[in-house]
């Protein structure tokens, strides 16, 4: 292939067939060459077998003389396409420049390989090819209706000597630009234009052939697209030697010029306003110039929105081709003139507000006695509003009974006057509200009380529908125009401005009733002047000295006023120190007696002395509380929390102060021992599995006791941290009578606890893992007998914390381990030596010969 390859030009099978006065253009390229990429190129002509030059792209000299001026006037030029083509182009081809045309190119390769020419033949045939249309060479006119039909006619033919097809395509212009709408192809094919594909597919643009060579366009069902000016294109086409087909010529006539006329459907009026109950009066007119036999089928529509599509419509009535129409009670559809037709709504009301719209649509009769259906359109929207009957009246608001007290009575009355324009369709219900009247200018909203529906429903609002449930607030009707809100027991909440609003409901024709009118009236402020409640408690302590295990009393002693024949609830409260354990807050609610008298135990949780604390009332403003055997740990300030209370509606009570006393201490001298607690273990530090000891010892200090007058409840709890940062948790507790409790525990460890003396406490924990780490210390609650046989508590002792370490036995965890893997691994080695000697000796053995060795003597270095 590479000896081969050489400079290669071409040109376009022949012949080249044109019609004499059309332009022909003859492309040339080359291809495989050498040298500068862009390439010169020479055309001649011969007619029989000399060559008479043409054209070149490189010398201005090369043209003969009988193409000088042709060349000059630029009727035969070259058009250069790309650096290795150009195109010869002769204009106004004549029977004379029939031949053939030589194409080539100077080289400029290093050596001659390839062709350098190329020749083609042209043949100018004469033109044979006739348009016309139906009446000559001038166009007709056409004005139709929208819907209508029509036909156009154009003839073509060719007398060609050459076998040509021909291709007609028909066109439309739109305003400066011809657009296709159907043709018949050269190659017998039906091919719509743009656009044009869907009415081709439903058969409304046809194209037929008919007699004398005629081509005819139909088209159905015509809209405004189709205005304008039509024309008939024809171009002639023939077959190339290298079967591709090739336009030769075109031409077109004019056919005609058509006109549409639209039917249009308008709403006589634009936007109307009406009165509600009075009557709606639409018009629809349908604007046509069609003077033939015709039907109207109409359709009137309403939708809430004007871009509701038909759909989202709501049909009102129709009416068919024959003046059928749907039944309606209160709508009629009546046909005034041909073109015209009239809506009318009676008794209108506000829901008929929106906006209608009219469909029409014009039917014509076809020759076998049918209907069809040539145009339908729509009218604009036109807005619609009725406007309310609303009613005439004012709203008068007062009070009937206002209260000067706490729990006296209120009733508002609202009143309907000055009503016009009230008939049996309108009915009234009412909405109360309340203000809270504040001293300051700050803006304050209304709160609805409750309201009525259109049926006289009570809906209540959140301020009042627990007491309107109750029975305290009473909301009622006493007359047609008079509504009554009564307060049985009105008290300082209830203070403000109230006032109601009146509203109008009106009853459309479906029978629903919607809202047309609000009046609100003055507001009415609901006060009373009130002085401020005083409540004085004082606590005084019977017994000024006593020790632990006697009785504690104090009294509580109340004084009130403005407050009407109070009660009281009365609580008493203790304050103990910050290092009782059992009480972080400081604060205890002991035991309370409430207004009724009933007593209650709040956090009173010693379950030894239930009935230790008595709380009872002396006198009506007068209470005492006793405390039996009390203890070093019942030490702190007592108060008496004291809330008066007023009756309220209903037989219900009413908080009205709160009171606190002075407070009253228990301090106990101590003159007994004192106890002191520490931990100690004698290995700290221990393996896992092993055994850890800890010891809680108690040590006194002071007055000596015996052994059997006290009593320890000891509690060990652990921290998991090295810096006592978490929360301690609970191991194990022993109580003074022995009882031991442990916490639920998730490791395999365990743990006991005992007393091995009276005062130590052993702690074990048995087969210890790495999560028993920790500070632990213990929690010691000494419990001494006096000597009147009461048992005292004494203050919680906490014991120093120690820390327990748990290591891990790296020997005993890795000794099996190690042994295992030596013995595996001396029992492999001793089966590899085995399978070695085995495979060596009986397996892999081979006999050697021996290359026996020639004896020779050495020879002397002469001899070499």
């Amino acid at each position: 292939l590479a000896f081969c390859r050489g400079r290669v030009v071409r040109v376009p099978k022949g012949p080249l067939i044109r019609v004499v006065g059309t332009e022909v253009v003859i492309p040339c390229s080359v291809s495989d060459y050498d040298g500068p990429s862009e390439q010169n190129f020479d055309w001649e002509f011969s007619r029989d077998t000399d060559f008479v030059r043409i054209v070149s792209t490189w010398d201005s000299t090369f043209t003969s003389e009988e193409y000088q001026k042709r060349v000059g006037h630029g009727d035969i030029k070259l058009i250069r396409s790309s650096n290795d083509a150009v195109e010869l182009v002769i204009r106004n081809i004549q029977p004379t420049d029939q031949g053939r045309y030589k194409c080539s190119t100077p080289s400029t390769d290093a050596t001659v390989q390839g062709n350098y020419d190329a020749e083609v033949q042209v043949k100018a045939i004469s033109d044979g090819l006739s348009v016309s249309g139906s009446k000559a060479r001038s166009s007709m006119s056409l004005r139709l209706s929208e819907g209508d039909s029509f036909k156009l006619r154009c003839s073509a033919i060719t007398i060609s000597p050459e076998h040509t097809h021909l291709h007609v395509t028909w066109q439309i212009k739109s305003g400066s630009t011809w657009w296709d709408i159907l043709s018949l192809t050269h190659e017998g094919k039906f091919q719509p234009g743009p656009g044009y594909e869907e009415r081709y597919r439903n058969g409304d643009i046809r194209l037929d052939t008919g007699a004398n060579d005629t081509y005819q366009l139909s088209v159905s069902q015509a809209s405004s697209v189709d205005g304008g000016a039509y024309r008939c294109l024809v171009s002639e086409w023939v077959r190339g030697a290298d079967s591709s087909w090739q336009k030769i010529q075109e031409k077109s006539v004019d056919i005609a010029s058509v006109a549409i006329q639209q039917t249009d459907v308008v709403i006589s009026t634009s936007n109307v306003s009406v009165t509600e109950r009075d009557s709606l009066d639409l018009t629809c007119n349908i604007t046509t110039d069609r003077s033939g036999i015709f039907q109207a089928e109409l359709m009137w529509y309403f939708s809430v929105s004007p871009d509701d599509t038909l759909s989202d419509a709501q049909v009102l009535l129709s009416m068919d081709r024959n003046s059928v129409v749907s039944d309606s009670t209160l709508i009629s559809l009546s046909h005034i003139d041909r073109n015209s037709y009239r809506l009318l709504v009676r008794d209108v009301d506000v829901e008929d507000s929106g906006y209608y719209f009219c469909q029409a649509a014009v039917w014509v009769p076809l020759h076998n006695g049918s209907w069809h259906k040539v145009v339908e359109r729509t009218s604009a929207p036109v807005s619609v509003v009725v406007t309310a009957l609303e009613p005439d009246y004012e709203v008068f608001l007062n009070a009937s009974k206002t209260p000067k007290f706490s729990d006296d009575p209120t009733e508002l009355n609202c009143r309907i006057t000055n009503a016009q324009d009230t008939e049996a369709n309108i009915r009234f219900t009412v909405s109360w509200y309340y203000r809270q009247r504040l001293r300051s200018d700050d803006v304050v909203t209304e709160e609805l009380l409750a309201t009525m529906d259109a049926d006289w429903t009570l809906l209540l609002g959140d301020r009042s529908r627990e007491r309107t449930q109750n029975g305290e607030i009473i909301f009622s009707k006493k007359a047609v125009d008079t509504f009554s809100l009564r307060i049985q027991w009105t008290s300082e909440s209830d203070r403000g401005d109230y006032f109601c609003v009146i509203s109008a409901w009106s009853r459309h024709r479906n029978n629903s009733w919607v809202k047309s009118k609000d009046v609100p009236s003055a507001s009415v402020s609901i006060f009373w002047a009130t002085q401020d409640y005083t409540l004085t408690v004082e606590a005084v302590k019977l017994k000024p000295f006593f020790v632990a295990g006697h009785t504690f009393e104090m009294t509580c002693k109340v004084s009130s006023k403005n407050i009407k024949t109070p009660r009281y609830s009365v609580l008493i409260t203790a304050e103990k120190p910050l290092t009782d354990q059992s009480n972080p807050n400081g604060t205890t609610r002991i035991i309370s007696l409430n207004q009724d008298s009933v007593v209650r135990l709040e956090d009173w949780t010693d379950q030894t002395r239930v009935d230790g604390v008595v709380l009872e009332k002396v006198q009506e403003n007068e209470f005492r509380y006793r405390m039996y055997q009390t203890q070093i740990s019942d030490a702190g300030l007592y108060r008496c929390v004291v809330t008066a209370w007023s009756p309220g509606g209903g037989g219900m009570w009413r908080e009205a102060v709160n009171g606190l006393s002075n407070p009253i201490q228990i301090d106990f001298q101590m003159s007994g021992p004192v106890f002191n607690a520490s931990v100690h273990s004698d290995n700290p530090t221990i393996y896992q599995g092993e055994l850890a000891d800890l010891l809680c010892i108690v040590t006194t200090e002071g007055m000596a006791l015996e052994p059997d007058d006290m009593s320890f409840d000891v509690s060990w709890f652990a921290v998991r941290s090295f810096a006592l940062d978490r929360e301690p948790i609970l191991l194990a507790s022993l109580d003074r009578k022995g009882i031991v409790t442990q916490s639920r525990r998730n490791g395999s460890s365990d743990l006991s606890l005992e007393r091995i003396s009276p005062l130590e406490f052993r702690l074990r924990v048995h087969g210890c893992e790495d999560h028993d780490f920790g500070n632990h210390y213990c929690v010691v609650t000494p419990w001494v007998r006096s000597a009147t046989g009461v048992w005292q508590r004494e203050p919680d002792i906490k014991a120093k914390p120690i820390f327990l370490s748990v290591k891990m036995d790296v020997l005993n965890a890795f000794k099996y381990p190690l042994l295992i893997g030596i013995g595996l691994a001396t029992v492999i080695g001793l089966l590899s030596c085995l399978i070695g000697y085995c495979s060596s000796r009986w397996c892999c053995k081979k006999e050697v010969q021996e290359t026996r060795r020639e004896r020779r003597r050495l020879m002397s270095m002469e001899m070499d």
